[in-house]
C-alpha cells in the first residue's frame, strides 16, 4: 500500500489496541492470502489488493491504457452491498465485514472506476457510503467509527468525490455542519510552529506550514509529518491521487495565516518545497533510517508541489527519482509504478521514458496484459492534449509487515507524530 495508507492503517489498529502488537504480530505475518487472477502485483493483497489495483487503474489511464476486462471485474467484483470496500475481499460469496470497511480503498477505487469509465452506479455507492461515514468534523478516519479523522484520509476521500463529480466543500456532517476542508485545517501548523510539542519533530519555524497526521492522542499537539502535508495540500486543492500541475503560486514558499483552503494548501506546498529543498527526496522516519530515502513519500510530494503551483522543486525531486527509484519500483510493484507516473505526469515528464525506465510498461507487466497498449503519440503532444482537457483487531497485523521504505503493499514504521 502506498505511505499515505499506511500511517491510517497504524493509527486505526492503534486506536483499538494502543501501541502494542499481539503475539501473532511479533511472531511473524500472517500466511499469505492467494492472489486471485486479475489482480495486479504479487505480493499478499489482504491489507492493499484493492488500492493497488485502483492505483494501475489511475497510472494506465494515464498513458491512455485500457486495463483487461478481468482486471475490471476484479475490482468492481470487491465492491460490498452498501457500496464500499475493503481491502480485500477473499471470498466475495461472503457478506462484507463491518468492522473491515476501507475509506481509503473505497476512495481510490471510486477514483479509478471514474477513470475507467462505465461504472456509474458503483461509483454513486461508493461515493454514498463515503458520504455516509463522515464525522462530524467534517473529516474521516481510516476505519469508519474507529478514532478521529486524519489527515491522509480526509484528503484521498476529497480526491474520490471531486473525482465523481461533487463539490468537496458541500459535503457536511450532519451534525455541526463542517465540511472536509474545515476537518483538514484544524491539521494544520501555524507560521511560527506553536501548536507542536517541544518533545518529537516539528516544533518550531521549521515545522511551519506542515500538517499532522492527527492531533497527538496524549497531548492533542500537531507534530509535522511530510506526507499527510502532501495528502492535505492535494485535498485543499480539490484534487485527486492523480493531481496535475496548478497555476504557478507567485507567493512563493512564505507562510501566511491559513483561514481559506487555498491558504492551507500554500503553506503545506511551502513546508515541503522547504524540506526537499537541500537532497530532493525526504527522508524516512522508520527507527533507525533516519537519513535513508523515502521514494514514496517523495513521490506524493512533486504532486503536491506541481498542484500546488510550485514547478520548480517539483522538477528537482521529479530528476531525483527518476535516477534513484528504478529498483525501489521493481521490489515493490504496481502501487510504486503508479506514484512514480503520477510524479512524472504532474511535472512533464514522460513516464515511458523515466530515467531510462518505461514505467508503464512495467506497471502493465504486474498484472492482466491491457487491452490497448500505451499511446505512440509524442510527449509534447500529450502535454498540449491535457492542458486542453478542462478497526479492528484484524488490522494490527498489518503492522508486522514492516519491510521496507516508503511504498509496497507493507506497512511503513512511519509514525503519525514524527517529522520526515
Amino acid at each position: 500500500m502506498t505511505v499515505r495508507r499506511c500511517a491510517a492503517v497504524l493509527a486505526a489498529a492503534t486506536a483499538v489496541l494502543g501501541a502494542a502488537a499481539p503475539a501473532a504480530v511479533a511472531d511473524g505475518a500472517p500466511s499469505p492470502a492467494a492472489v486471485p487472477p486479475g489482480l495486479y502485483g504479487t505480493k499478499d493483497p489482504q491489507f492493499d489488493g484493492v488500492f493497488r489495483q485502483s492505483l494501475a487503474f489511475l497510472a494506465q489511464a494515464k498513458a491512455d491504457v485500457k486495463p483487461a476486462d478481468r482486471a475490471v471485474a476484479w475490482l468492481t467484483g470487491q465492491q460490498c452491498a452498501d457500496g464500499s470496500f475493503m481491502s480485500f475481499r477473499a471470498d466475495t460469496s461472503k457478506a462484507c465485514d463491518p468492522t473491515k470497511l476501507d475509506t481509503n480503498a473505497t476512495s481510490a477505487a471510486v477514483q479509478a472506476l471514474v477513470a475507467v469509465g462505465g461504472h456509474t452506479d458503483a461509483v454513486k455507492k461508493g461515493v454514498a457510503w463515503l458520504k455516509s461515514v463522515q464525522q462530524d468534523d467534517g473529516g474521516w478516519p481510516y476505519a469508519p467509527g474507529m478514532g478521529g479523522s486524519d489527515a491522509n484520509s480526509t484528503a484521498i476521500v476529497i480526491g474520490a468525490l471531486a473525482a465523481a463529480g461533487e463539490k468537496p466543500a458541500d459535503v457536511k456532517s450532519a451534525k455541526g455542519g463542517k465540511s472536509p476542508f474545515d476537518a483538514l485545517l484544524t491539521f494544520a501548523l501555524p507560521c511560527d510552529g506553536s501548536s507542536a510539542g517541544s518533545e518529537g519533530a516539528g516544533g518550531g519555524p521549521e515545522g511551519a506550514g506542515a500538517f499532522a497526521f492527527q492531533p497527538d492522542a496524549k497531548t492533542q499537539k500537531l507534530y509535522a509529518n511530510a506526507d499527510a502535508t502532501a495528502a492535505a495540500v492535494t485535498g485543499l486543492l480539490g484534487k485527486g491521487l492523480t493531481a496535475t500541475a496548478g497555476t504557478p503560486d507567485t507567493k512563493g514558499t512564505a507562510c501566511e495565516k491559513a483561514a481559506t483552503p487555498e491558504q492551507g494548501a500554500h503553506n503545506g506546498a511551502g513546508y515541503l518545497a522547504r524540506t526537499l529543498a537541500a537532497t530532493g527526496f525526504l527522508k524516512s522516519a522508520m527507527p533507525g533510517a533516519t537519513d535513508r530515502p523515502d521514494v514514496g513519500n517523495t513521490a506524493d510530494a512533486v504532486v503536491a508541489l506541481a498542484a500546488a503551483g510550485l514547478p520548480d522543486q517539483a522538477k528537482k525531486s521529479a530528476d531525483w527519482l527518476s535516477k534513484n527509484a528504478a529498483a525501489w519500483a521493481k521490489e515493490n510493484g504496481p502501487a510504486a509504478y503508479a506514484q512514480l507516473v503520477f510524479a512524472a505526469d504532474a511535472t512533464g515528464a514522460d513516464p515511458k521514458n523515466f530515467g531510462g525506465t518505461d514505467l508503464v510498461k512495467a506497471l502493465n507487466a504486474t498484472g492482466p496484459a491491457p487491452q490497448t497498449a500505451p499511446s505512440s503519440a509524442p510527449a509534447d503532444k500529450k502535454k498540449d492534449e491535457q492542458k486542453n482537457d478542462g478497526i479492528s483487531v484484524w488490522w494490527i497485523v498489518a503492522v508486522g509487515l514492516v519491510a521496507g521504505i516508503g511504498v509496497g503493499f507493507l506497512i511503513s514504521g512511519r509514525k503519525k507524530n514524527q517529522q520526515l
